[in-house]
């Protein structure tokens, strides 16, 4: 790994999180972001902690100009996914031609994207598994815990890019990874809605079953599309809307692993709501209504969420109440 060159196209805090840990181990690393990261980072450097209470502080520089990507051995792309497309152009007029790039961005469909505008050149999948909350001047915290996983192709990438603190694993059959992360992220959405840290959102059982009840018709029609979704958690996933319905004390007790989430996290939808961006919903529950709609299938709680993210995009950020989701 020695001498390779790692641009972080994207410094959101996925991409200030990763690039900052493989920086804080030596790694040769720039960073690709927009005028408000490149100030609050030139102002505060780069703070970085997680759940297990590591910290580590650098002071990288993030860079508007698109001319960082030269040289670059591998691109990891972090921008939201509206974003993939622009992107992909950069990384076609100002990366090496032999430089690997990786996508660490939620959604199914944001490889297919940069290859679209990438031909010839090794693009991979990627999945963040694990929740990064910014929390202001220069400070970006891991709430939860996970790896990073990358679908495999030449040469042992996710061995390289192990460093102290961030996990790298190469994964076969990867488009069932990125089908089950996608069904984990349709919690992001309500998160938001509920206006509550994840982790007491996710004790309170009114919250649970609006999770339950969109995740149970996510995983009908995904069976009929003959979409495979390994969902990246301890439990498979037919079985989660199950778990989420049992009484709180039960939960508790068997849902230990999901509950080891830092009491301050929410999803980054809360995030982009509060800063009056728009939201990831169309690669998220967009992408499962869409499936719905080729089947002419009802997908009550799931639309009522998207809606009620779409006015919350349209009007500002309101907590709603859990029962207004259900049917």
């Amino acid at each position: 790994m020695s001498g390779t060159r790692i641009v972080v196209a994207g410094a959101g805090a996925i991409g200030l999180f990763v690039g900052g840990l493989l920086a804080a181990a030596g790694r040769d690393v720039a960073f690709l972001g927009r005028a408000r990261i490149a100030a609050e980072i030139a102002e505060h450097g780069l703070h970085l902690s997680d759940i297990e209470g590591g910290a580590w502080s650098i002071a990288p520089e993030v860079s508007e100009d698109p001319a960082v990507l030269a040289g670059a051995d591998v691109v990891l792309v972090c921008v939201k996914s509206g974003a993939s497309a622009e992107m992909g152009a950069l990384i076609a007029a100002h990366a090496p031609e032999g430089a690997v790039v990786i996508s660490l961005q939620n959604g199914v469909r944001n490889g297919d994207i940069l290859r679209a505008a990438l031909p010839g050149r090794d693009v991979r999948a990627g999945m963040v598994g694990f929740n990064v909350v910014a929390l202001g001047q220069g400070r970006f915290h891991r709430a939860t815990s996970g790896e990073v996983m990358i679908g495999t192709g030449p040469g042992d990438w996710a061995e390289a890019l192990d460093v102290p603190g961030l996990v790298f694993e190469d994964m076969l059959g990867f488009e069932a990874v990125q089908w089950g992360k996608l069904l984990l992220n349709l919690t992001n959405a309500i998160n938001a809605l509920s206006g509550l840290p994840l982790r007491e959102m996710l004790m309170d059982r009114d919250w649970r079953r609006v999770m339950a009840a969109q995740l149970s018709e996510a995983l009908a029609v995904l069976s009929e599309a003959g979409i495979d979704a390994a969902v990246p958690a301890k439990a498979p996933g037919w079985a989660i809307p199950f778990i989420l319905r049992l009484p709180t004390w039960a939960f508790q007790r068997v849902a230990a692993p999901m509950l080891q989430v830092d009491g301050a996290a929410k999803t980054s939808m809360v995030a982009d709501l509060e800063a009056g961006r728009r939201t990831e919903i169309d690669v998220l529950q967009g992408e499962i209504l869409a499936l719905a709609a080729g089947q002419d299938r009802e997908m009550p709680v799931m639309t009522r969420v998207t809606e009620a993210i779409r006015a919350a995009e349209r009007d500002g950020l309101r907590p709603v109440a859990a029962s207004s989701l259900l049917v």
